[in-house]
């Protein structure tokens, strides 16, 4: 009655997991299948449920709001539904400790939480909701720490967590997000790395290649729903990734790269702590990351040019401001719509409508920016300019294309610059997300694939050698 929306089947079974979880779960469906949706009903259908604290990225706050008055229906405390009523609602932006006033919903962004916590402690909170949950997947952070306090109290009943990708690099970060929503499950982390894991030479808790199944099996049982798109929406097409290795400019890169060596070493000879010498190694290979885009980006402007040559939209990602930048400009005949950290929300909105109505062809995005919060169905071409050393990020940033209202296959480009760290990265991804693959699903994607991708690359192939 208080749910607004209209639900397709397979999220109706998600309403249903939901209420026979009692609202303490994980809801791990890909990206794009509505997982507020899901969440939204179940909050409308479940007894007691409000005030709901929902704790999410700062991007996606302003989502939340819009789906809440959206799909919802103001519930009076007499239980009468106002039709054309929406629930109370604020968004916490300040860290400043300040009584909160009664809302039905509190929607709040991770880095402010711990700062809030006790503010939020004395709201009488009844669901919890942790969207991309992943965020949750170190023990030892604020952010955790916050969660888990206000997870246990007592007037919480219902804790819902939200990912399509909650293991971002190793299988043992699932440990911290269940051990919130089911207390216990998993035993505490000793015994569930004992059971579970072997250490690998960084003393990372890896899962154990034979026991990957039957964590897989406990968590679907006890706490986890997870649909990929391909199990329950016919209708959107495959996704296909396919790894390119362009050029790069060997001469301008080891002239940095000698720059770069140069400068770890003084810092090395210099540091006084173990912490300055893993900063200064942390710098260098950012800064060896960023040599490697400016060395490949003749080539990848020359691939973005010739897909748009086929009259197709196109989003292409990248890691650096000033790759961004550089991206930018040397585009600048497409008039590219750009995201990029650091943007108001209103300017960010307004170039995500500009690509989406066909104002533009083009949109040029941070992958840490515009991996989250976005919906960019309107192009069927991905385009990884750079590459995040998580799979999960490449993950989210594809599904901003492959997601409900998608009509077509999406073409997923990896653009590796020979002899360049990227190769290196390329090979630390494919050996992740074997990892996560073999938790989350029982197949795995394959990294590089199929006849579709290698006509399409023989096209721009063509195109570039014809000129």
């Amino acid at each position: 009655k208080q749910f607004r929306g209209k639900l397709l089947n397979f999220q109706k079974m998600g309403l249903d997991f939901l209420l026979k979880s009692s609202g303490n779960a994980l809801l791990a469906d890909d990206m794009g299948l509505g997982k507020t949706v899901q969440t939204l009903a179940y909050i409308a259908t479940e007894k007691q449920s409000v005030p709901v604290l929902v704790i999410a990225p700062l991007v996606t706050l302003t989502n939340w709001q819009r789906e809440i008055e959206r799909f919802m229906k103001k519930k009076s405390k007499n239980g009468r539904i106002t039709e054309d009523g929406v629930p109370t609602i604020t968004s916490i932006r300040s860290g400043k400790q300040k009584e909160l006033s009664g809302y039905d919903f509190y929607l709040i962004n991770y880095e402010l939480l711990y700062k809030r916590q006790i503010d939020l402690s004395k709201l009488n909170i009844r669901t919890l909701v942790c969207d991309e949950v992943q965020h949750l997947r170190s023990k030892t952070t604020q952010k955790y720490s916050a969660v888990k306090k206000l997870a246990g109290m007592k007037s919480v009943k219902y804790r819902v967590g939200l990912s399509g990708t909650p293991i971002y690099n190793h299988g043992s970060e699932i440990w911290p997000i269940v051990d919130i929503l089911k207390p216990g499950l998993l035993g505490n982390f000793k015994e569930f790395c004992e059971y579970f894991c072997y250490q690998d030479e960084r003393g990372k808790a890896i899962v154990v290649p034979s026991k990957r199944d039957s964590l897989r099996h406990v968590l679907q049982r006890d706490v986890m729903l997870r649909r990929k798109k391909s199990d329950v929406l016919k209708e959107l097409k495959d996704k296909v990734r396919y790894k390119e290795t362009i050029d790069a400019d060997e001469t301008y890169y080891k002239k940095e790269l000698n720059k770069i060596w140069s400068k770890l070493e003084d810092e090395q000879r210099n540091a006084e702590t173990e912490f300055s010498k893993f900063a200064s190694y942390q710098r260098a290979i950012q800064s060896e990351r960023q040599a490697a885009g400016v060395a490949k980006l003749p080539h990848v402007i020359d691939f973005v040019k010739n897909i748009m040559e086929i009259e197709e939209s196109v989003v292409v990602f990248c890691h650096h401001k000033y790759i961004h930048k550089l991206l930018h400009e040397s585009l600048q005949e497409f008039n590219p719509a750009a995201i990029v950290g650091g943007q108001r929300d209103k300017v960010r909105q307004q170039n995500i409508d500009d690509f989406q109505n066909g104002d533009t062809k083009l949109l040029i995005a941070g992958l840490r920016a515009g991996n989250l919060g976005i919906n960019l169905t309107r192009a069927k071409y991905v385009i990884f300019a750079e590459l995040d050393w998580s799979p999960a990020i490449h993950r989210q940033a594809e599904d901003r294309l492959h997601r409900i209202g998608q009509k077509n296959t999406v073409f997923a480009y990896y653009l590796i610059g020979k002899s360049t760290l990227d190769e290196h990265v390329a090979n630390i991804l494919v050996d992740k997300s074997y990892e996560i693959d073999a938790i989350m699903d029982e197949s795995h994607d394959s990294y590089e694939n199929k006849e579709k991708a290698k006509l399409i690359l023989a096209q721009i192939h063509d195109k570039i050698h014809s000129r």
